[in-house]
């Protein structure tokens, strides 16, 4: 795994986890509120909050959804049309100057998924990392875009199988595009039975797969048990839709992460990164005092006189055990030595008190 830079950040390997707050359509069409979800958002520990940029013409057909008939999926409990809800949910172009002002004044790393090559090109003075939503991990023309502007790119992998993330992946390969590389299930329900379908393990498959990558985990379950497995398996940036308010309307708000359970995602994934630690197994600092306490060594199990030939049945084992003393896998090497003086029942059996 490669390190990345983001902002002022680096990325990748041991340096620490990234989270980023999708605040998505949760502002509700108000920037006041925008402000103030990227101000708690601070608070409870992101890396960065991300916005979307598109245009409701320009990402969902009127007639296509309509066509549908019923709403289907997480879209079945929204109150208006798709049509209607994408646009309610884009962003005012001026928004984008404002959005990244409040994100560098509380300081927080300012992004965006741009849905359409206009919005791509509307953001790019703005960012240092674009996301490229789920959906269009089988649109080449708005891949091969993004990656001309030459900066890292969150690549989300939902609903999608390994031929589309290894095409995507060879577009951004040729391009030499630093990539964070996101297992991902589209499914916005927040039904339990979800976390049946998240497939961590994915994640181990493409750390050979996918050697240069940073590994990520964009989430839609409730909760954080999937970030923390996915710590566990070298994922190292995570995304999770935030709001405020789990209860107020639109089509975010349910499945997202409020203030406090995003508190303790943070706080419960950091503390599991910490304990996994670099993989090779050695007595750590704060265990070195203990090793005296718990350990065995080798003692006389009665009084014993000088120039008596040890054996094993002279011999206890027990604790504590002083820098100078003898371990019990060195009991064969005092076997059938002779005593140079005399020991007393728990004295420590030394080299020094040996005949060797």
């Amino acid at each position: 795994m490669k390190d990345i830079i983001i902002g002022n950040k680096k990325i990748g390997g041991s340096h620490g986890l990234y989270f980023v707050a999708d605040i998505a359509a949760n502002h509700d069409g108000s920037l006041e509120r925008a402000f103030k979800l990227i101000e708690l958002a601070q608070a409870a520990g992101a890396d960065a909050a991300k916005f979307q940029n598109f245009q409701a013409p320009k990402i969902v057909s009127r007639q296509g959804f309509e066509a549908l008939g019923d709403k289907m999926s997480h879209q079945a409990g929204w109150k208006k049309s798709v049509y209607e809800t994408y646009q309610d949910a884009s962003l005012p172009a001026f928004w984008t100057a404002k959005l990244k002002a409040k994100c560098d004044e509380v300081g927080l790393e300012y992004f965006t998924s741009p849905y359409d090559f206009e919005s791509v090109d509307l953001v790019d003075p703005f960012v240092n990392v674009y996301k490229i939503g789920s959906g269009d991990i089988t649109w080449p023309e708005i891949i091969k875009y993004i990656a001309k502007k030459g900066k890292p790119i969150m690549l989300a992998t939902g609903a999608s199988d390994m031929n589309d993330v290894a095409r995507a992946m060879n577009i951004l390969r040729v391009h030499g595009t630093e990539v964070i590389l996101m297992q991902c299930n589209t499914n916005y329900t927040a039904r339990p039975e979800n976390f049946n379908f998240i497939n961590l393990n994915v994640l181990k498959s493409w750390r050979d797969e996918f050697p240069e990558v940073v590994l990520g985990l964009s989430d839609h379950t409730p909760g954080h048990a999937t970030v923390l497995g996915a710590v566990a398996l070298g994922a190292r940036v995570f995304e999770k839709h935030f709001t405020d308010d789990n209860n107020r309307e639109g089509p975010d708000h349910k499945f997202a992460m409020n203030p406090q359970s995003w508190r303790e995602m943070v706080d419960r994934a950091n503390e599991l990164f910490r304990a996994l630690g670099d993989g090779i197994k050695k007595v750590e600092k704060n265990e070195e005092e203990s090793i005296g306490l718990q350990r065995r060594s080798i003692r006389a199990g009665q009084d014993l006189p000088a120039g008596h030939l040890l054996e094993r049945d002279d011999l206890s084992l027990l604790r504590p055990i002083p820098q100078n003393g003898l371990p019990p896998y060195r009991l064969t090497e005092v076997i059938g030595k002779k005593l140079i003086r005399p020991l007393k029942e728990g004295d420590c059996v030394l080299f020094n008190n040996l005949q060797i």
